[in-house]
C-alpha cells in the first residue's frame, strides 16, 4: 500500500486539497483541509505538511498562530480554536481532530441558489446594545462630573492650606526644643488622626452601607463613591498596612473581620460593607478585593466573603459576588470571577480559578494570640505619636527657620527679596535635596537591611507582629524604592545596584538589558539569578512566606539563560530551572518536576516551544566581538539617558522648590491659600512637564511597528521613553482628565473613557474607541523583548470595550466594539477579539458560556447580531 503524503498542495487555482497518513473522517478530512488553507494563506506558503509541527516544522511562532486562529475564528463552518489549543495539538492533524470533539461543525456557508429576492436585499436588523452601555458616549455628564471633582481638589487643597499653615504658626510661637516638640506633637498627632477619622465620616455621611447593585459612572451616586475611594487611597492608615491596626480600620468602614487576620496588600477595599473576612485567613501583597468593578460604563458593586483560615496569594484578583471557603486556598497569580467559589477545604488555582492539589500554604504555624497583636500595635502608635509624627512636623519647622533660602523669607524684616535670589536659592536648595538623596540614598539601602538581616535568618519560622518580624518588613520597604531601580533598569548598570542590595547574581552574563525598571521582593538578600537570564518589568520575587501567625524567609532561585517575561510572581521554591522561557503573567509552578529548556505559558502552565525563529534571528549579535561593541555603544547611550533623566528630575525639583520659595514669598500678601495654590499649581505643572518632555523625546511623532534586536539604536532610544516617570498620572483614577492626559500623550482616545486605573506602555502605538472601560491594574502593553529581539505593535480597543481588573493586552491586538475581557485575563499578541465578545483567562479564549458560568462576563442580553458581528451558528459552535 503507498502511503500517502502529508502535504496540502496546490491542486488548482485557488484551490488546495488535503492529504494525510492513515485514515481520516469525512469530518476531520474537512477541517483538517480548511485549517490547513487557512495556515497556507497567513503563512503565504503553497503547502502545509498536516502532520508538520506549528513552530518546528513550519517556523509559525505565537503571533502568526494567533492570526490563524483569528482567521478561522471569522468561518461560521468551523470551531474556533485558541491559542492554549495551538500549543497542546501543534500539527493541523491533531489540532483538526480535538475541534472536531469538543464542537459540531455547521456545514460550509455557501450562497443559495435562489435566494427570495425580498430576503437577500433585507437589511440585517441592528443589534441592540446591552444594559449599560451607554448609548450616547458623548453626553455631557463625564463633564460635569470632572468639573465636580476638580471643585473638591481645590477645596480639600484649601482647607488642607488653611490648616498647614495655621498649625506652622502655633508651633512657630513655641519656646525652646520641648515646647515646639510638645507642639508639634498634638498638632501632628490630631492631624494625622482627622486624615485618618475623615474618609471613615465621609464614608458613613455620603454613602452609609454599601450594598450589591450598580450605578452609572459620571453620574451622582458615582461621585460619592468616587469621593470615598479618592479619601481612602490618600489615607495615612495605609502605612500599617500588614499592621492588625489596618485591620482595625476596615471595620470601622464596615467590613466584617474575624480575628488573627492579616492583610498584606496595598490594594485598599472600596465597598467595605461588603467584605467578610473569617477569623485567621491571610491575604498576600499585590491582591484586588476591591468590592467593586466597573464595566460596560457602570460600577457594578458585590460581595467578596473569604472563610475562616483561608488563605489567598500573590498577584491575584477576587472579582464581586466570589468566595473563598473555610481553610480553601487560592494560589498565586489567579483569579476567582464573578460567582466562583471555592469550596471549604479545597485549594484552586489558575485563571480562572480551577481545583488543584498544590498546597500553597507552606510555612508552619506559631504562637501569636490577640495579645501579641495588641502589643504591637500599641508599639507602632506609640513610636508613630511620640517619634516619627513630632520629628516630622518638628523637622519642618527646622527647615523653615535654619535654612536662610527658607528663613529669610518668613522673616518680617527681610522678606522682600530680589527674584535673581530667589532662583539662587531655589537652585542651591534643590542641588542640596536632589544630589542628597542620589549621593546618600544608595548609602543607606546597602547597608541597613544587611543589617537587620542579621536578626532574620532564613528558613526559620518567626511569628507575626514582633521584631523580626518588624526588621524583615522594614527591610521589605527600604530596599523597594523604585527611584533607583528605575534609574538603572534597563541598562548593564542594574546589575551593580542588585548586587549591592544583595542580589546572588553568579557570573553575569552581561546583556545591557538584564532587568526591567520595575522589581521587587520580601528580602533582596535571598534572591539568585543564574547567568544570562533576562528579566523585563514586574518580578515580584515571593522569597517569605506567610501564614496568619507565622512567615519564614527562603531564597528564590531562578535558573540561568531564563527569559521572564511581564507581570510574574516568582516564588521560592517555584520548579523551573534553566534555558526556561515564563511568558507574561505565568503562574509558575512549585510542585512537580523541574522543568527545564521549555517555555512555560498561562495560569495554571503548560509547555510551549521555548523559542522560535523569529526570536532567534539576533542571536549572533549576542556573542563574539559584534556582542562586545554594540553592547558598549549600548552602555554608553544608557549612561547618557540615565544622565538626561537625572537632570530632568532634578530640573522638575528646582521648579518645584522655586514654587515653594515663591509661595513663601507671597504667604504674607495672600494668606493661607498660597498653600493651596502650590499644591493646584504643582500638580498642573509636574503632569504638563513631563508630558511635555515624553512628547520632546518622540518628536511629536507616533511610534511605529518594529522588530529589531535589542543591540539596534532605535532600540536603546525606546527605552529612554520607559524612563520618563509617570506614576503622577494614578492620581487622575477615575476621572475624565485621565483619558485627556493620554490624549496628550498621544493615545488616540475617544470620548467619554472611563480608567480608573490602567496603564499604557507605548501611548502612541495605542487606540482606545469611545465609552471604553478600563478597570484599575489593567494594562495595555504594545511591546515585547524575548532573548533580546524586540517587538512592538499597534493596539486596538474598539468602542464600548471593557478590560476588567488586572488585565493585560498584548501588542498587535485587535478588540472589537462592545468586548468584555475578563479580570486578570492576559490577551496575547496579535490575537483579535470579536465585537461583543466575551473573553477571559489565561491566555484569553472565546467564553461563549460565561452567562451561566461566571455571571458578569457573559453578554447581558440575547441581542440581534448584524453582518459584522458574530453569527449564533457561530457563537454556538465557538468553543475554546
Amino acid at each position: 500500500m503507498v502511503e500517502q503524503s502529508s502535504e496540502v498542495h496546490i491542486s488548482g487555482p485557488g484551490q488546495r486539497a488535503v492529504t494525510g497518513r492513515g485514515d481520516a473522517g469525512p469530518a476531520g478530512t474537512g477541517i483538517e483541509s480548511a485549517l490547513a488553507d487557512a495556515l497556507a494563506d497567513v503563512i503565504k506558503t503553497e503547502r502545509v505538511t498536516v502532520d508538520g509541527h506549528f513552530f518546528d516544522d513550519l517556523g509559525a511562532n505565537s503571533l502568526v498562530m494567533a492570526q490563524f486562529c483569528a482567521r478561522v475564528r471569522k468561518r461560521a463552518d468551523l470551531p474556533s480554536p485558541s491559542m492554549k489549543d495551538i500549543y497542546r495539538y501543534p500539527t493541523i492533524r491533531s489540532l483538526a481532530a480535538a475541534l472536531a470533539q469538543s464542537a459540531p461543525v455547521a456545514p460550509p456557508v455557501s450562497a443559495p441558489a435562489a435566494a427570495p429576492a425580498a430576503e437577500a436585499s433585507a437589511p440585517a436588523p441592528a443589534r441592540q446594545p446591552s444594559p449599560g452601555t451607554a448609548t450616547n458616549p458623548h453626553r455631557p455628564h463625564h463633564l460635569l462630573c470632572g468639573t465636580a471633582q476638580l471643585l473638591f481638589f481645590l477645596a480639600y487643597s484649601v482647607v488642607a492650606g488653611y490648616v498647614t499653615a495655621g498649625g506652622y504658626e502655633w508651633v512657630a510661637a513655641g519656646s525652646g526644643p520641648a515646647d515646639v516638640y510638645l507642639r508639634s506633637l498634638v498638632f501632628g498627632d490630631l492631624g494625622f488622626v482627622a486624615l485618618c477619622a475623615f474618609p471613615v465620616l465621609a464614608k458613613w455621611v455620603l454613602v452609609g452601607r454599601w450594598k450589591p447593585g450598580d450605578f452609572a459612572v459620571w453620574s451622582l451616586p458615582y461621585l460619592r463613591f468616587w469621593l470615598v475611594k479618592v479619601l481612602l487611597h490618600a489615607n495615612p492608615v495605609l502605612l500599617f498596612i500588614g499592621n492588625p491596626l489596618y485591620v482595625l480600620y476596615l471595620r470601622a468602614l464596615g467590613a466584617r473581620i474575624g480575628k488573627g487576620v492579616t492583610i498584606l496588600s496595598h490594594s485598599v477595599p472600596v465597598c467595605t460593607d461588603l467584605l467578610t473576612i473569617g477569623a485567621g485567613t491571610v491575604i498576600r501583597k499585590d491582591s484586588f478585593f476591591l468590592g467593586y468593578r466597573a464595566h460596560a460604563g457602570r460600577i457594578q458593586t458585590g460581595r467578596v466573603t473569604f472563610g475562616r483560615d483561608a488563605f489567598v496569594g500573590e498577584k491575584t484578583v477576587v472579582d464581586i459576588d466570589a468566595s473563598i471557603g473555610d481553610g480553601a486556598q487560592l494560589g498565586h497569580s489567579s483569579a476567582l470571577y464573578r460567582g466562583q467559589a471555592i469550596p471549604d477545604g479545597a485549594r484552586w488555582h489558575g485563571s480562572p480559578a480551577q481545583p488543584t492539589d498544590t498546597d500553597y500554604l507552606r510555612v508552619p504555624a506559631a504562637a501569636c494570640g490577640s495579645g501579641r497583636r495588641a502589643w504591637f500595635a500599641l508599639v507602632s502608635l506609640v513610636q508613630l505619636f511620640l517619634l516619627y509624627i513630632p520629628l516630622a512636623v518638628g523637622g519642618m519647622y527646622i527647615l523653615f527657620t535654619a535654612v536662610p533660602a527658607i528663613g529669610k523669607r518668613l522673616d518680617p524684616q527681610t522678606a522682600a527679596l530680589s527674584r535673581p535670589e530667589l532662583v539662587t536659592d531655589a537652585l542651591t536648595l534643590s542641588l542640596a535635596l536632589f544630589c542628597g538623596f542620589v549621593i546618600l540614598g544608595p548609602a543607606v539601602l546597602y547597608t541597613v537591611p544587611r543589617l537587620l538581616a542579621l536578626f532574620v535568618r532564613p528558613d526559620r519560622v518567626y511569628p507575626l507582629y514582633g521584631f523580626h518580624y518588624a526588621a524583615h518588613r522594614a527591610t521589605a520597604r527600604l530596599t523597594n524604592i523604585r527611584f533607583f531601580a528605575w534609574l538603572c533598569g534597563d541598562s548593564s548598570y542594574i546589575v551593580p545596584y542588585l548586587r549591592g542590595l544583595g542580589y546572588d547574581l553568579s557570573r553575569v552574563e552581561q546583556t545591557g538589558s538584564n532587568f526591567g525598571t520595575e522589581v521587587q521582593h520580601e528580602t533582596p538578600l535571598l534572591v539568585s539569578v543564574g547567568s544570562g537570564t533576562m528579566i523585563a518589568d514586574g518580578l515580584s520575587v515571593v522569597n517569605a512566606d506567610y501564614s496568619s501567625t507565622s512567615f519564614r524567609l527562603s531564597r528564590a532561585s531562578i535558573g540561568a539563560q531564563n527569559f521572564l517575561g511581564n507581570n510574574i510572581a516568582y516564588p521560592s521554591g517555584g520548579r523551573t530551572g534553566d534555558d526556561c522561557l515564563l511568558a507574561t503573567k505565568v503562574m509558575v509552578p512549585i510542585d512537580g518536576e523541574v522543568r527545564t529548556g521549555v517555555g512555560l505559558l498561562g495560569s495554571p502552565c503548560f509547555e510551549i516551544p521555548r523559542s522560535v525563529d523569529r526570536d532567534t534571528r539576533f542571536d549572533h549579535l549576542r556573542t563574539g566581538r559584534t556582542h562586545v561593541r554594540r553592547l558598549a555603544a549600548k552602555n554608553r547611550y544608557n549612561l547618557r539617558s540615565m544622565a538626561l533623566m537625572l537632570f530632568v528630575r532634578w530640573l522638575h525639583t528646582f521648579a518645584l522648590t522655586l514654587f515653594a520659595l515663591l509661595s513663601v514669598d507671597l504667604y504674607g500678601v495672600l494668606g493661607h491659600v498660597v498653600i493651596a495654590g502650590y499644591l493646584a499649581i504643582t500638580l498642573a505643572f509636574s503632569t504638563a512637564y513631563y508630558i511635555l518632555l515624553e512628547r520632546c523625546i518622540t518628536s511629536f511623532r507616533a511610534l511605529r511597528p518594529r522588530l529589531c534586536s535589542i543591540y539596534e539604536p532605535y532600540f536603546w532610544w525606546h527605552e529612554r521613553l520607559w524612563k520618563v516617570p509617570d506614576r503622577h498620572l494614578n492620581i487622575f483614577n477615575g476621572t475624565p482628565f485621565k483619558a485627556l492626559v493620554w490624549r496628550l500623550l498621544g493615545a488616540r482616545i475617544g470620548r467619554a473613557v472611563f480608567d480608573d486605573g490602567c496603564y499604557m506602555t507605548e501611548r502612541t502605538l495605542t487606540t482606545i474607541g469611545d465609552g471604553c472601560t478600563l478597570n484599575v491594574g489593567s494594562k495595555v502593553q504594545c511591546h515585547s523583548q524575548e532573548d533580546g529581539t524586540f517587538k512592538s505593535d499597534v493596539t486596538t480597543l474598539g468602542a464600548g470595550c471593557t478590560l476588567g481588573v488586572g488585565s493585560h493586552v498584548h501588542y498587535g491586538v485587535t478588540i472589537g466594539d462592545g468586548a468584555v475581557l475578563a479580570p486578570d485575563s492576559f490577551l496575547m499578541k496579535g490575537e483579535e477579539m470579536p465585537a461583543y465578545a466575551r473573553w477571559g483567562g489565561n491566555p484569553a479564549v472565546d467564553m461563549p458560556d460565561a452567562a451561566e458560568q461566571y455571571p458578569g462576563i457573559g453578554p447581558a442580553t440575547a441581542a440581534t447580531p448584524t453582518a459584522a458581528t458574530p453569527t449564533a451558528a457561530t457563537r454556538a459552535t465557538t468553543k475554546s
